[in-house]
Formats: C-alpha cells, sequence, structure tokens
C-alpha cells in the first residue's frame, strides 16, 4: 500500500493533519540537505613587522660613590665603653684616638704583674749571690756538689720566672693600651657602632672609616644590561653627578658582582672614578653612562614570545592567507618588556604580540595594529 493511498480509510480530518505533517518534514529534510558549515573563528590579534637595523644602544643607570676600601674599626679585647670621639661625617687621620674602654681592669692587672716581677727580681738577686758563693766553697770542698747544684737550679729558676713576669708585664702593657682605639687609616667616617656605657665584646664595629683616597661608583645592573655589556667588551664609562650634570668624570669598571641580588635580581658593579671631581662626595648620587657597539639584531616585544616543546616561539602571519604559524627563534637577550632575537627571523616577517594564547596553528587572524 502506497503512502497516499495508506490515509483513504482516514477521516477528512485527519487525512489534512496528516498530510500537513508530511509537508513539515519535507520542508525540514530540504533545509537539512542544503545546510552550511559555520564560518571559522577568526581571531583579533595586534603586530609588528620585523627590520632587521643596527642597533647601538646608550644605557644609563643611577648609583652612588663609595671609598674602595671601608675598614671596621673596633677593640681587641671586651669592655665597657667611656668615649667614642667622632662622630659620622668627621675625617680622621692615621694614628688619631676614635674611642677609649674603662681601663681600670687592665690597669690593676699590670700592677699587680708588675709587683710580681719586682718580688721575682728580687729572688733572683738573692739566687745569683748564693749561686757565686756556692761556686767559690765547692772549689775549696767547703760544699757539697749537691749543695752546688741546688743553688744553680735555684738561679735557673729564678731567671725563668722573671722572663715569664716580664712576658705577662708586656702582654698587660698591651692590654691596658688596647683600651685606646685608635685610626689605622686616614679616611672619612661612615658609620658608627657602640655608644659609651655599653660593654662591647672584642672586635665589635664602633665606626666604620671610609680610607681616602680612590673611590667608585656601585650600580645595580639588570641582567639584560649586563649580558650586553660581556657581548660588546669592557669599556669606559661617562659618569657625573645626577643633581649637577656638569660635574662629570670618566670610569672604568673594576668589579662586578658574580650574584645576582635575591630580592632585586640586579648585579652590583663597582666603577673606579678616574680623577674624581670634589664634588664627587660620598655618598652623592651619580648617573652612569655607557654606549654599547652597534650590532646588527631584531627586537620585538615579550609579549610575542611562547614556547613549544619547551624552546621559544613565535605566531608568524602569512598576509596572503592571514592565517598563523609557530616560527622558532633563538634570543640572543632578554627582559620584562624586550626580546633581541638571534636568529629565526627575517625583515618583513609579521610577527604577533598581542593575543599569542589564544592562536593555533593555520588558525585565521585580523590585524588590528601593525607596527614596524
Amino acid at each position: 500500500m502506497s503512502g497516499i493511498d495508506g490515509f483513504k480509510h482516514l477521516g477528512p480530518g485527519f487525512r489534512r493533519i496528516a498530510w500537513g505533517a508530511l509537508g513539515a518534514l519535507a520542508l525540514l529534510a530540504g533545509c537539512g540537505g542544503a545546510g552550511e558549515e559555520p564560518a571559522p573563528e577568526i581571531r583579533p590579534v595586534r603586530t609588528i613587522t620585523i627590520e632587521t637595523r643596527a642597533k647601538g644602544d646608550e644605557v644609563a643607570l643611577t648609583g652612588t660613590v663609595q671609598a674602595q676600601t671601608e675598614i671596621t674599626q673596633s677593640f681587641r679585647i671586651d669592655g665597657r665603653l667611656v668615649e667614642r670621639a667622632v662622630e659620622v661625617g668627621d675625617t680622621v687621620r692615621a694614628g688619631q684616638l676614635i674611642a677609649r674602654l674603662d681601663p681600670q681592669n687592665e690597669e690593676s692587672s699590670l700592677l699587680s704583674t708588675r709587683a710580681q716581677l719586682a718580688a721575682a727580681q728580687a729572688v733572683l738577686i738573692e739566687a745569683r749571690s748564693n749561686f757565686t758563693r756556692m761556686s767559690e766553697l765547692v772549689v775549696e770542698k767547703a760544699v757539697s756538689q749537691a749543695q752546688f747544684d741546688q743553688a744553680e737550679a735555684s738561679l735557673r729558676a729564678a731567671e725563668s720566672q722573671v722572663e715569664s713576669l716580664r712576658g705577662q708585664v708586656n702582654l698587660a702593657e698591651n692590654r691596658l693600651g688596647y683600651t685606646r682605639l685608635v685610626a689605622n687609616v686616614g679616611g672619612t667616617v661612615t658609620a658608627r657602632g657602640a655608644e659609651p656605657g655599653e660593654v662591647v665584646a672584642a672586635g665589635r664595629m664602633i665606626v666604620q672609616v671610609a680610607q681616602a683616597g680612590a673611590r667608585d661608583a656601585v650600580f645595580d645592573v639588570p641582567a639584560a644590561v649586563m649580558n650586553l655589556e660581556r657581548a660588546a667588551g669592557p669599556r669606559r664609562i661617562s659618569i657625573y653627578l645626577t643633581d649637577n650634570p656638569a660635574v662629570t668624570t670618566r670610569g672604568e669598571v673594576r668589579e662586578v658582582s658574580p650574584r645576582a641580588d635575591p630580592v632585586t635580581g640586579t648585579f652590583a658593579v663597582r666603577v673606579r672614578l678616574l680623577d674624581p671631581p670634589e664634588a664627587m662626595r660620598l655618598g652623592s648620587t651619580v648617573t652612569g653612562r655607557m654606549a654599547l657597539d652597534k650590532v646588527l639584531g631584531v627586537q620585538i616585544p615579550a609579549t610575542a614570545l611562547v614556547r613549544t616543546d619547551g624552546k621559544p616561539a613565535v605566531w608568524v602571519v602569512d598576509p596572503a592567507t592571514q592565517t598563523v604559524s609557530l616560527r622558532p627563534i633563538a634570543v640572543r637577550t632578554a627582559d620584562a618588556q624586550t626580546l633581541r632575537v638571534e636568529s629565526g627571523l627575517a625583515d618583513g616577517d609579521i610577527v604577533v604580540t598581542a593575543g599569542v594564547q589564544a592562536l593555533r596553528p593555520g588558525q585565521q587572524v585580523r590585524v588590528l595594529e601593525s607596527r614596524s
């Protein structure tokens, strides 16, 4: 029985409903057959156009003037500090009194040791006289050899006691001298430690003296600048006072810290000031400028960097199809804002700088902004 004949046994009302349902199914079937696939997603991105250029960077850093050598002045013995004769900023000369400890204990010890030495010297005089007398009597057989030997032993013991006490007197005199702290170098006091009235231990800093003479400019240098400087080689640096650029001098790198600061991630670099002007005093804020050699290179924003298999790469736009592909690159140096690319990119390449995390190979993009 055909589909149409199957409706003949139905009433007119049911036949109308059935015909309407068939028409709706036919309409749906017709729509399904003529349907189209959804349009592919097009991602908006920002890009730059690569242009290889020779660049010679000039780096400017701010630092402070410090002495090349700072000496900590401290006592060799324990004691109570009764006087500090200098303050921060004072100029001291070698041999100048800096501070004093209470000398009472050392003076008492010295007096006691000197008294013991005097008693030992009296015993020595008596022992020598006895030995001389025994020497004459033993020749005349008036005393025994044993008595003579005993007199000689007493003399040797008395001499040893005197020598020992002389050493103790010297030690006590030195300890008394150690209650006076004198500068062993000339320079400027840059810091102070204990205050009068405190009991200080041997070796505790009383004052710190910046030795007169050579001065350094100390800078905290970012790792990226460090890498560029190592690549270009050591060079002299132009240095001037930050608040007075007319006061200038030249400097050369003297010391580079091998370890970065754990908080800032920078490296301490000490630059020897060559014939610094008087205005560049200790603690002055200075600015150092250094021109790096011109090198061919490609520079892109750090936001363009992605990782593929743990290696650096960028998304490159094909201008003909407006699709993207991953391009591995070799990074020369990097910081928080900029990458210097050693290889992997060429002039005219269009690199995505914003929207990189939402891309996949072959995806179509719409360029919002392009710059070189």
